[in-house]
């Protein structure tokens, strides 16, 4: 969302909406550079000023006030005369031993160390864009860095580098405040920042100040399904109002792709000649680029979406597999109420790994289908676009049958299952579009005849 502007008070705080992903500023009309920051979880009081040196503007600077549940606007409001006062004063509010940190901030800008939002800058241009990283994963360090790190942006990393006790109980506060995973992460993103800087800043410690933080234990969540849960959970699928989601959930499951990358599918992508979906920017950037082979099933499912898509979607169908009625054309949130589909997203994923081992597929062959990073250096001889011609294909057939025999008579018996998956709804569909043609053109016009 973008920032906006309004006059602060607690009820107006509470009108605020919610952003879907990120955080955004709601910055108060009554006095200027004092706002809240709105994020998912949380809503900060700061204030945002220029500090000034010899009547010229040094550095401007963002310092949080305190939690929006916590604090009342009038008391928020009051604060942040105060600091913006010092800050215009060139006193920074939160300095320790009286000026310390403002004459550590103008001993180590005259020796040109660079601040947190300068080494995020360069390491956003010179690695993360460089490198291909994809948009989500730019906006999560994005999130890290400029919102959980707000009142950092203008601090010299060699400060930060030199009381590592700070960063610390940065990272006790926001394991309280956002969780024990978010704080981890913001933490890998901070020291991720410190190691890119140092490369060209050798005045900055050898020893990065992230070192300094007790992290959190995490474990992987085990949330995939064996095949005696299928067929429950194609029973909540086939419920879904909406035949397009109903598809995607269908397709992550089949191909256990991530789900941004299919939300970002486009119908030209699929290729019904060589019976594969490509994925040109999965995670890690365009160098990982890959084909999913599709099996019988999945052919069958992209065909229904397609059409589904044209119905429903017909100016959004022309440019995304999975259309929808959002800012970007297609499907951009495909999390589903838990009493209505109990497994979605990365629970697919896990469930096709978990599917693939009981259809007998090694190992090796299903991290190639995933496209995950194989380790070993024998691994940099595989060819994998040649092992998708027949190889890949046959497993993932292999797989996408396991996925269908576990529905047992259900697609004899269960009249929504039959309407959907069952062999007359199949055949008709497969019969009436071809696989053969070669242009998006021809392929559109072959199933809007079909249709």
């Amino acid at each position: 969302m973008t920032d906006i502007r309004i006059a602060l008070s607690d009820k107006a705080i509470a009108q605020l909406p919610t952003p879907e992903d990120g955080w955004y500023l709601a910055r108060d009309t009554e006095l200027k550079g004092f706002f809240v920051v709105v994020g998912r979880r949380k809503r900060t009081f700061t204030v945002q000023g220029d500090l000034r040196q010899r009547g010229k503007r040094a550095s401007s600077i963002r310092v949080s006030i305190g939690d929006a549940r916590e604090l009342t606007t009038r008391a928020a409001r009051a604060i942040a005369k105060e600091y913006l006062a010092q800050i215009s004063k060139g006193q920074h509010p939160k300095a320790k031993n009286g000026n310390s940190e403002q004459r550590e901030t103008d001993r180590n800008s005259a020796v040109g160390a660079p601040t947190l939002v300068q080494a995020w800058q360069r390491y956003l241009e010179a690695h993360l864009i460089r490198k291909g990283r994809s948009e989500k994963t730019i906006s999560g360090y994005r999130d890290h860095v400029e919102r959980l790190f707000s009142e950092w942006l203008d601090t010299p990393l060699l400060y930060l580098a030199n009381d590592p006790a700070r960063v610390a109980e940065k990272h006790d506060q926001l394991s309280k405040e956002n969780g024990p995973y978010m704080a981890n992460g913001s933490m890998r993103t901070l020291r991720a920042i410190y190691n890119h800087a140092r490369q060209t800043n050798r005045s900055l410690p050898r020893d990065n100040p992230a070192d300094a933080v007790d992290w959190n234990q995490e474990e992987r969540r085990n949330t995939g399904m064996g095949t005696g849960d299928l067929k429950g959970w194609f029973l909540e699928l086939v419920n879904l109002e909406n035949p397009i989601r109903r598809e995607f959930h269908l397709l992550a499951l089949l191909c256990g792709s991530r789900p941004t990358a299919l939300q970002q599918a486009r119908p030209e992508h699929i290729n019904f000649r060589r019976r594969t979906l490509h994925i040109p920017k999965p995670k890690g950037g365009s160098k990982r680029a890959f084909d999913i082979p599709l099996s019988r099933q999945m052919i069958l499912c992209l065909i229904r979406v397609l059409r589904f898509g044209r119905q429903m979607q017909p100016s959004q169908a022309q440019k995304w597999l999975f259309p929808a009625e959002s800012a970007s054309g297609h499907l951009a949130e495909t999390k589903e109420d838990r009493e209505v589909l109990s497994k979605w997203g990365n629970d697919l994923r896990q469930t096709f790994r978990t599917i693939a081992t009981a259809a007998g597929v090694s190992e090796f062959d299903a991290k190639l289908l995933m496209n995950h990073s194989i380790p070993g250096v024998n691994a940099g001889y595989v060819t994998r676009h040649k092992l998708v011609e027949d190889h890949l294909r046959s497993q993932q057939q292999a797989i996408s049958t396991v996925v269908f025999s576990a529905l047992g008579d259900s697609l004899k018996e269960h009249k929504a299952l039959i309407n959907w998956l069952g062999p007359g709804a199949s055949r008709r569909t497969f019969t009436q579009v071809r696989l053969e043609p070669n242009s998006l053109g021809e392929r559109q016009e072959r199933i809007q005849q079909a249709a």
